[in-house]
């Protein structure tokens, strides 16, 4: 049986995460701060991208082996929503987004992470 790596991904997800949360909590706390530039962290897409993990086609019926084309998509990063005078460049209502957004994704690896669980838990019964 192959060992399964989704969980050590999840880990990491949720590692990311809490990264992200907290530079969107230090952005938050710093709102009024004279100067303070918003920060975020790089993508987990681009991080989980670096990864070198190639599909491998173990049968002939198998679609996207390690000789298929993929297509990429450019992701350009946002600017800020606004500057203030004061040259701070924290929006509120942008971190609270992102801050819903981080939420949202972690329920989301909660709730893969749970589904999978139980499928394992049921193929071992």
């Amino acid at each position: 049986m192959e060992p399964v790596y989704l969980f050590s991904l999840a880990s990491q997800r949720n590692e990311w995460l809490s990264v992200r949360q907290a530079a969107i909590s230090e952005n938050i706390a710093n709102a009024n701060t004279p100067g303070f530039k918003a920060k975020d962290v790089t993508p987990f897409t681009a991080v989980f991208e670096d990864v070198s993990m190639p599909m491998v086609a173990t049968h002939d019926g198998h679609m996207g082996g390690v000789g298929a084309t993929t297509q990429s998509a450019e992701v350009k990063k946002e600017e800020t929503w606004q500057v203030s005078y004061s040259g701070n460049s924290v929006s509120v209502e942008q971190e609270m987004v992102k801050a819903t957004e981080v939420a949202e994704q972690h329920a989301l690896t909660a709730n893969i992470l749970k589904s999978f669980h139980r499928m394992r838990l049921q193929a071992a019964k």
